[in-house]
């Protein structure tokens, strides 16, 4: 049996925001649709209180804003670019083309294609993600877009200048300063001055989450990644000022992303609910973080440790910090989680920002069918075949005849006809209607 001792909102009242925020992101496409770089200029003037004369840093903006940014500050970025890249270039080597003769004469095969031009969008706002440069732009340079286009927001006016160093380290070929939906609608739909790319990723807002999910179909997403989500299971062998921290840390992104302890031990939900409290007197981000823990954070209490697997699986979260005597149990056990944090010397903050996992990971339970970004996700992976001799041509042929008779596709059984009667000799005949065309 489950026990919630905490509950954040209620469905309806969730439903009720997304309806907003549905409403606002169509209107802000479909000005942008319309009206290209004006339309963009007023929403940056709108939402960010700057209004672009250019959209585009050049070369000399770069370099005057990486000159910002300090020695030490440089050598972390390129520490944490270097674990994104490495863990990237491994997860690449899994990706192999293949060829192979399935039959005599028929061969089939697929390449791994890298996609041709990629929108990165890299969260601004109250913080500055610097890591979002790693994690996307680079990933997509590992994996040969040709074409990587970084996005951020202005930060009072300006770029901020450890996201440009981080972008242009990364390998953006274009970065633009512009923020929020604006920004991954120009990138999608184009304008005057913005060329369309083919894809967009990256996380953000719930606004920036909700303009992808209605952009996909007119460009690719890598998946929905919207407010981030935490997700602490701990037993009687947790610490509660551990879980505590571990909560807040990842409430502190916005107020509406929810954190939720999963317990088997009352006594320490009990405990990480005081301490929660306590901590939120002290930390310096306590209004954004206790915002979300009073309206999106909750927690929960089961009995044994299955039920526990069977909760976790049916939140399917973004993140999942697992503290217990057998993180692994979780580990084998669960199916649907963005990504698994095992064990107390790790956490999602590790992975938020250098270890080398990818931190653009599913929300909103997409994590029941699709995990987070990775080099595959800007591959596509190609079909081909070839026939190489008649008689491979005329054998498959036969076959292909009957079934487009069974269907009734006339027109595709001509296809597979003509070659029976160009490579079959008299050995095989044409079948079915299509037989006569």
């Amino acid at each position: 049996m489950v026990i919630h001792l905490k509950k954040g909102k209620d469905k309806s009242a969730i439903a009720r925001d997304n309806a907003e925020v549905r409403e606002v992101v169509e209107s802000i496409i479909n000005d942008i649709e319309a009206r290209g770089d004006i339309a963009i200029r007023e929403l940056s003037l709108k939402y960010d209180g700057f209004e672009p004369t250019k959209f585009f840093l050049d070369e000399d903006d770069i370099a005057t804003a990486v000159a910002q940014v300090s020695a030490n500050d440089l050598d972390d970025i390129k520490f944490a670019q270097t674990q994104i890249r490495n863990f990237a270039e491994l997860q690449k080597n899994c990706l192999q083309d293949l060829e192979v003769e399935t039959l005599p004469g028929v061969v089939l095969g697929h390449r791994n294609v890298p996609v041709n031009a990629v929108g990165c969008y890299i969260p601004g706002g109250k913080y500055p993600m610097v890591a979002s440069a790693h994690m996307s732009v680079l990933t997509a340079q590992v994996a040969g877009v040709t074409r990587i286009v970084a996005a951020a927001p202005p930060q009072n006016g300006e770029p901020h200048p450890a996201q440009v160093a981080a972008m242009h380290l990364a390998g953006a070929n274009e970065i633009l300063l512009i923020g929020g939906v604006q920004a991954v609608a120009a990138m999608a739909l184009g304008t005057e001055s913005i060329n369309a790319v083919d894809m967009l990723v990256g996380p953000g807002n719930m606004y920036v989450a909700e303009a992808k999910r209605q952009l996909f179909g007119r460009v690719g997403i890598d998946l929905l990644a919207g407010p981030t989500e935490t997700l602490v299971i701990a037993d009687d062998s947790a610490d509660p000022e551990v879980c505590a921290v571990d909560l807040l840390g990842q409430a502190e992104h916005g107020p509406t992303s929810p954190a939720t302890l999963l317990t088997n031990s009352n006594e320490l939900a009990v405990d990480t609910l005081k301490e929660v409290e306590r901590q939120l007197e002290i930390m310096p981000t306590a209004e954004v973080a206790g915002r979300a823990w009073a309206d999106f954070g909750s927690v929960l209490v089961c009995d044994t440790l299955e039920e526990m697997v069977v909760e976790a699986d049916q939140l399917a979260y973004e993140h999942v910090q697992v503290m217990t005597k057998d993180p692994d149990y979780f580990a084998e056990k669960m199916t649907n989680y963005g990504a698994l944090f095992l064990g107390v010397r790790t956490n999602v903050s590790y992975g938020d920002k250098v270890i080398g996992t990818n931190h653009t990971l599913p929300t909103a339970r997409a994590a029941r069918y699709t995990g987070g970004l990775w080099v595959g996700k800007f591959m596509k992976t190609c079909t081909y075949q070839k026939v190489l001799t008649d008689e491979a041509s005329a054998m498959i042929g036969s076959y292909c005849s009957r079934l487009c008779a069974l269907e009734g596709f006339a027109g595709h059984g001509e296809q597979a006809n003509l070659r029976i009667r160009r490579y079959g000799g008299s050995n095989i005949e044409p079948y079915g209607v299509a037989a006569k065309l």
